[in-house]
């Protein structure tokens, strides 16, 4: 037998899924997080994990892992000291940005943490014009002088970023070098390497925020390799990146800017898997998990790739799924600000000592309290009977801000919901109507710990007809690491209008930009058969100051592709913005090359339907208060695991499974598809 384990480590639980190859068997597993170091957490999962199917570590064929430790390190400033060599006249460029305000009108809005102090800001000669002539040599001295001062300095970290440095990068290659034969022990990255793109401000930004992270996952990786190691794992993981593919561990300690979506990525790909098998391919997922909810659009299957974002304050140019975060969890905190409202979130309990019903010393209410008061959630267990909850303290909890609102404890913890549901509806339109797509047209795909407890409110709220919950929601990020590829993304930004003349650069850059993909096939050992490579370009019209990415068409580079790029410009831009400017000249900026060492995966089999007659999994019943059918109602309760194809389930009820519970509305149904998914519709 040959096991698969994906192991998503998130902020409140760490969650395993194991599927053996030959069989199709599948199990789950849930651990708390441990946030001081999680790789204590998810040895732990291993190894209770193949501890319940009975399987020895050396069985085990694959391991993936997607990690917050990257995302909570920058969030917490938990990184390193970091020191920065750059061009002369630059060094306030991390500071100075883009000159935008967060905030328009407010005056005291604080910008992020600068990652680099002004002392460890180095600046040596060189420059170089943004066709590559060589103005000022390199200083190499400097470089070496420079190097010295941040050592003597303490950094950890350096990070080596001139103006350029993408169109030539010999400068910051030799700088490198330097840097490390007189500074051996630090960890040292050039921007070239890290995110080869124009925008001077952002892939300053991105290099600096992976030298920042860079010793943190160096750390991470060296103590989970070992707790792996040490359980008698014989394979070498593999980590998600924020594209949705997986890296070794090696790469990623290299380029830990890669892996700041890592969790809510793999989640996307498990939905896009299993959009595809049951035919639904336009989705809007909605991963709410204990800390966060991540949203994200789909369509044809396909989640858009974004090469840049804001993490958290930082802008960083990496390619990424198209997700959307929100402080939107079963963890969010509740309270009433000083104008006499009820919020919730962003700040959350997290793992430890979550929420008040954990019965660890919280004292502050939650979404989860509110769920466990209303009686959607089991008032007495979750995890299958694993985690015993306490309801009077929940109660307890929410009585004291319903003084607060002047409000019943009921109406409170309805409340909650209501604005946790509006939060996340919010995050949703971000996706969807901003970007000109009407949700309606689309399926909620609900997964994460919290999502099948929130989704049939929130679809109401949006008005989609249609919800997806997965066999295993609560752990589909998990899930999703056994349907991803290997992968790594290669870019160059050579500016040129589109027309004939641009021919031979646009071949000349794909051609480079496929030689480093040939080399990463050979580096990670992906057979011939088995590699894939996908080619798009960013364009624009000229005076335009953002991309939209077009996909290249297979084949040779001549006519037919200027003519297929125009068509798909015009098609994307009128998608997003809504109008085509007929005439106006379009430019070619940044070339990118996808590329894809095609894995084996989990494959799961459709069942027989066996009719609609659900009792068999019917467990019992419990009141649940549901102001859509005016307040306290008996609802009946159904265990997931007893389900078969075809079976419906009517509302108002409750489904429960160890990682989920489901919430099926009064005037909603239920059904089993033959892969075991519900789909929750209009009765």
């Amino acid at each position: 037998m040959v096991w698969r384990i994906g192991v998503d480590s998130g902020g409140t639980f760490t969650d395993v899924c194991l599927f053996e190859e030959e069989t199709g068997r599948m199990a789950v597993w849930k651990v708390s997080s441990t946030p001081d170091d999680p790789s204590r957490g998810i040895a732990q999962g291993f190894e209770e994990g193949i501890g319940q199917v009975g399987v020895a570590a050396g069985e085990v064929g694959f391991l993936g892992h997607g990690t917050t430790v990257a995302t909570n390190a920058l969030i917490q400033h938990r990184g390193v000291r970091t020191g920065l060599i750059t061009t002369d006249g630059f060094r306030d460029l991390l500071e100075i940005g883009r000159q935008k305000r967060p905030e328009l009108y407010d005056l005291q809005a604080d910008k992020p943490e600068i990652l680099v102090s002004r002392d460890l800001r180095l600046e040596v000669p060189e420059r170089v014009h943004h066709d590559g002539r060589v103005e000022t040599a390199l200083d190499e001295q400097a470089v070496r002088e420079a190097a010295r001062a941040l050592r003597a300095a303490g950094v950890k970290s350096v990070a080596i970023s001139f103006l350029y440095g993408f169109v030539r990068p010999e400068h910051e290659a030799t700088a490198k070098r330097i840097v490390e034969e007189e500074f051996p022990e630090a960890f040292v990255c050039a921007s070239h390497e890290v995110a080869p793109e124009f925008r001077e401000f952002e892939r300053l930004s991105t290099t600096a925020v992976n030298a920042y992270l860079g010793p943190v996952m160096e750390g991470y990786i060296r103590r989970l390799s070992a707790r792996l190691r040490d359980l008698g794992l014989a394979v070498t993981p593999q980590l998600t990146q924020s594209n949705g593919g997986v890296i070794g561990f090696e790469a990623a300690a290299r380029l830990p800017v890669r892996t700041v979506l890592s969790g809510p990525s793999t989640g996307v790909v498990a939905a896009q898997e299993i959009g595809r098998m049951v035919g639904i391919p336009d989705l809007i997922t909605f991963d709410m998990g204990g800390t966060s909810t991540d949203v994200a659009l789909l369509k044809d299957s396909q989640c858009r790739l974004t090469g840049e974002a804001e993490v958290h304050g930082y802008p960083i140019k990496a390619p990424m799924l198209d997700i959307h975060t929100v402080g939107a969890g079963g963890g969010s905190i509740a309270y009433v600000d000083s104008g006499g409202l009820l919020k919730v979130g962003p700040r959350s309990c997290g793992a430890f000592p979550g929420p008040v019903c954990y019965d660890k010393g919280s004292t502050e209410p939650s979404t989860t309290d509110a769920n466990v008061v209303l009686q959607t959630l089991n008032p007495t267990h979750l995890l299958a009977g694993r985690m015993p909850v306490r309801q009077d303290l929940a109660k307890e909890a929410i009585g004291r801000l319903a003084e607060k609102l002047g409000l019943d404890v009921m109406a409170t913890a309805q409340g909650i919901i209501s604005v946790v549901t509006a939060n996340m509806a919010r995050a949703i339109r971000v996706i969807s109507v901003q970007r000109g797509h009407d949700p309606r047209d689309y399926t909620l795909v609900a997964f994460g710990g919290a999502g099948p407890l929130h989704a049939a409110r929130l679809a109401k709220e949006l008005d989609i007809s249609r919800i997806l919950v997965p066999l295993t929601p609560g752990i589909l990020c998990a899930t999703g690491l056994l349907l991803t590829d290997l992968r790594a993304d290669f870019a160059s930004t050579r500016l040129a209008v589109l027309g004939e003349g641009s021919l031979p650069l646009m071949r000349e850059a794909f051609a480079g930009l496929e030689t480093q993909a040939r080399a990463w096939f050979e580096a990670e050992g992906i057979a011939p058969e088995a590699r894939r490579l996908k080619r798009t370009v960013d364009m624009r019209y000229a005076g335009q100051n953002y991309e939209l990415s077009i996909p290249l068409p297979e084949g040779e580079i001549g006519s037919a592709t200027l003519d297929a790029l125009a068509e798909g410009f015009a098609a994307a831009h009128r998608q997003r913005y809504g109008f085509v400017a007929e005439g106006e000249t379009v430019q070619l900026v940044t070339y990118r090359a996808e590329a894809t060492g095609v894995v084996r995966k989990a494959a799961f089999q459709p069942r027989p339907e066996v009719g609609p007659d659900a009792s068999a999994a019917r467990i019992g019943e419990r009141e649940v208060w549901m102001p859509e059918a005016g307040g306290w109602t008996p609802c009946p309760i159904y265990d997931r695991a007893k389900l078969r194809p075809g079976n419906a389930v009517q509302g108002p009820a409750i489904i429960e499974q160890m990682d989920t519970t489901t919430v099926v509305l009064p005037a909603m149904v239920a059904r089993v598809e033959p892969y075991l998914n519900l789909i929750l519709e209009a009765a």
